[in-house]
């Protein structure tokens, strides 16, 4: 069940980002006179597809392949190689009939659809979901400093005031990815200011450990949201409301590092340490094969007095996290080009991705982990691989500097290497997610 409720999420995280990023192709063409001949969810490779109809001039269906979707443009050199259209004379409704700058929008609208996108989900998360956070300046008793935090020299009771010299209003902003990929934080350690610098392949430990290895505010637990009838949590006696101090003896406040703990004891009991009212309990499920207990839970920071969201600091907050995320996407990829990080241990395939989801159904989870697909999709895009919207762009702006359109002879072959190179980086990293599987 767990299995069939990760590819749910995932087929359903990736029908809305790809088809909101042809919407972007396809409204931009429009807007411009362009015919637009397919606009097609998943790939109908070799002409098999679930359903299909026709509206105008469009023909809109689902593919069986769900590796993306298009839009066929009509005159534009695109992955359905259509030679015949090509070589015919140009017709004012076509792509390739259109001044340079207008092409150049419609090449670039679905990254910036996929922007917006991120952005949107981003701000309702935090404004409909989270709805709090804790202001930094409230975090009185300072950090709980966990391995992570000691090794680059944290300690119990730091108030980390500025990352890279500015003012941290969150505290989540500190489990952030300026910090995780190198930063100076400037620390009061008993009334004196101090620096603690955070290397740059800090972020890996992270991602091993867990952020909540790193640092959390000393008050700091889990509470859990719901208990699934029937699953080892509620058998063992875990309820809505319990307050999650400590698992496996060891001091827990994170969501990502519970269910990585979790994750790693599959078929073994664990011990939940909870509070439940005025008593402290011990809990003790085992966890199913799958790596799961049955809950859903959130982070809970103590007695500190929480800060609302209103929907004005949702959407500048909403923002700057959506745009941090293509900012770490851009420093990890920096790290794989340069020899720093492999990429058979940052390239998520769909089975990791469909891990990432989960086997629990959580809305906010969910929007969460779709949000930061968007901006990673609009990031990915973007770059200047023939065959993405960036190899596309980067023609584009060398016509528009040169004053000279490239011939479509090399158009051509360009689509033919960004095809092949993007099949098989396919290849690879679905190769990389199986191969993890088997070895996990």
């Amino acid at each position: 069940m767990a299995g069939l409720i990760m590819a749910a999420q995932l087929i359903l995280g990736l029908s809305i980002l790809v088809t909101l990023h042809e919407l972007g192709h396809y409204l931009a063409a429009r807007a411009f006179g362009i015919r637009v001949e397919k606009f097609y969810l998943f790939f109908d490779a070799w002409g098999f597809k679930f359903f299909s109809f026709r509206k105008g001039d469009t023909e809109y269906g689902m593919g069986w392949l769900p590796l993306g979707g298009y839009v066929k443009i009509s005159g534009m050199i695109d992955e359905s190689m259509d030679k015949e259209q090509m070589a015919l004379p140009a017709q004012p409704w076509e792509f390739r009939s259109k001044p340079a700058w207008q092409r150049l929008i419609v090449m670039i609208a679905g990254v910036v659809m996929n922007v917006i996108l991120g952005v949107i989900i981003y701000t309702v998360v935090l404004f409909s979901y989270d709805k709090q956070y804790l202001a930094n300046e409230n975090v009185t008793d300072g950090i709980y400093a966990f391995d992570l935090g000691k090794e680059v020299g944290l300690q119990n009771g730091d108030k980390v005031i500025a990352i890279n010299g500015k003012v941290v209003v969150r505290f989540d902003d500190l489990l952030s990815s300026r910090v995780i990929f190198g930063s100076t934080l400037t620390v009061d350690r008993n009334g004196k200011t101090v620096e603690v610098v955070v290397p740059d392949n800090f972020y890996r430990k992270t991602l091993d450990a867990g952020k909540g290895n790193f640092i959390g505010p000393f008050r700091a637990g889990l509470v859990v949201d719901s208990v699934v009838t029937g699953k080892p949590a509620d058998a063992a006696g875990l309820q809505k409301g319990d307050r999650i101090i400590t698992l496996n003896d060891l001091r827990t406040f994170s969501m990502d590092r519970t269910r990585k703990i979790i994750g790693e004891n599959k078929s073994r009991p664990i011990s939940l340490r909870v509070v439940r009212g005025q008593d402290t309990l011990l809990i003790q499920p085992v966890v199913s094969d799958s790596g799961l207990i049955g809950i859903t839970y959130h982070n809970d920071y103590g007695n500190y007095p929480l800060t609302n969201y209103s929907l004005g600091t949702a959407m500048s907050y909403g923002s700057s996290d959506a745009m941090e995320a293509i900012t770490s996407n851009i420093k990890g990829l920096k790290q794989i080009f340069t020899g720093k990080e492999k990429a058979s241990e940052s390239i998520q395939g769909p089975i990791g991705i469909a891990a990432i989801y989960g086997g629990i159904w959580d809305w906010r989870r969910f929007w969460a982990i779709t949000g930061l697909l968007s901006m990673v999709l609009a990031f990915m895009n973007i770059l200047p691989i023939p065959a993405l919207d960036g190899g596309h762009v980067l023609f584009l702006l060398v016509e528009v500097v040169s004053g000279r359109r490239l011939p479509d002879k090399f158009l051509e072959k360009a689509q033919m290497a960004g095809m092949i190179i993007l099949l098989s980086l396919m290849v690879y990293t679905l190769g990389n997610d199986i191969w993890k599987h088997l070895i996990n």
